[in-house]
């Protein structure tokens, strides 16, 4: 494993502060998410204001969440079009079977991430282990999910517990509960990109048979990488049932592409080995701002996809043209 993880290592650090900035995605993606933020400061008064942050927290989590989740696999090189499917079946299970109180949401979360790693384990199986495409099974399993979500609930309804809605789009010690959240998230990922299973994910999609080669655990890395999403769509779709406070059996269709809009806008390349979590949910946070910034200057709402398209294809090619140019710079 050392030495998959040591070139990489030298290499971060021969190139200049300069060029690793030019063609880090995530500094990319944040650059305009404050832009953005700059235009929606000038057009809404309270825009800067904690409620105003709070809910966009709360709003934007469950994507986030989808797209961190959507990135793991994306690293190996892989897709995943389960989410929809993951993020819908949770939804509607906290919407009708969560009891209220501290137990009752331990559990419920319990049942969220179960759901999540059983589709997640059965991804991870068929691509690791069975050698099939991961288009094809998550796209089996997606619409497994979407089923199994309309035989819990088949139209808009339910009623999430009072505990679990204030609680998980509230406050905690003044601290917005999504934003803690969010960091949680992010400190794992910090952790485990050191591990070997995280220089495994980004060797897997730099070249798979090179990392074979290199003694990694191909076939464990990407069942756990699937595994490890699917908990994460689990977790946000009990946070879209939180934040809206009923239950949908259609809510994960809108996510399935703003999920992939997110984590190119974050600079994780879809031929893997190049990204991380962090740009995907600062991708996503900017694709939710987008729409406030549209509304907020009067746009109508059927303009909201080109946006999002657009904003898309601008920070691809900006990525594309600040890693060009980074590569240029002197050693």
């Amino acid at each position: 494993m050392s030495a998959v993880a040591g070139p990489l290592r030298v290499e971060r650090h021969r190139r200049p502060v300069a060029g690793r900035l030019l063609g880090s995605g995530t500094v990319m993606v944040t650059v305009i998410y404050l832009l953005l933020l700059l235009v929606y400061a000038l057009c809404q008064k309270n825009a800067l204001s904690m409620t105003q942050f709070s809910d966009q927290l709360s709003n934007g989590l469950p994507l986030a969440l989808a797209a961190a989740g959507g990135t793991l696999v994306v690293l190996m090189r892989g897709f995943d079009l389960s989410v929809a499917g993951v993020i819908a079946l949770a939804d509607v299970l906290t919407a009708t079977h969560a009891a209220d109180g501290q137990m009752g949401a331990l559990l419920c979360l319990l049942m969220v991430v179960g759901v999540g790693l059983l589709v997640g384990a059965v991804n991870g199986f068929l691509v690791a282990y069975a050698g099939l495409q991961s288009i094809a099974c998550t796209l089996a399993t997606m619409i497994i999910c979407s089923g199994a979500a309309l035989l819990v609930l088949d139209a808009p309804g339910g009623s999430v517990p009072e505990f679990i809605s204030d609680n998980l789009t509230g406050t905690l010690l003044a601290v917005p509960v999504p934003l803690i959240i969010a960091l949680v998230v992010l400190f794992g990922w910090a952790v485990l990109r050191r591990t070997n299973w995280g220089v495994g994910l980004y060797a897997l999609g730099a070249d798979e048979t090179a990392a074979r080669l290199a003694g990694i655990p191909v076939r464990r890395v990407k069942f756990l990488a699937f595994c490890a999403a699917g908990a994460l769509y689990g977790v946000a779709g009990m946070m879209l049932a939180a934040a809206t406070s009923n239950g949908d059996p259609g809510a994960g269709t809108s996510y399935l592409l703003l999920v992939f809009a997110a984590i190119a806008i974050g600079g994780t390349t879809f031929t893997g080995g190049r990204g991380g979590l962090l740009g995907s949910m600062i991708g996503a946070a900017t694709l939710l701002l987008l729409q406030k910034v549209l509304f907020s200057l009067g746009v109508s709402s059927f303009y909201t996809g080109i946006g999002q398209g657009l904003i898309m294809i601008a920070a691809v090619l900006i990525a594309a043209f600040s890693a060009r140019l980074a590569r240029r710079m002197p050693r």
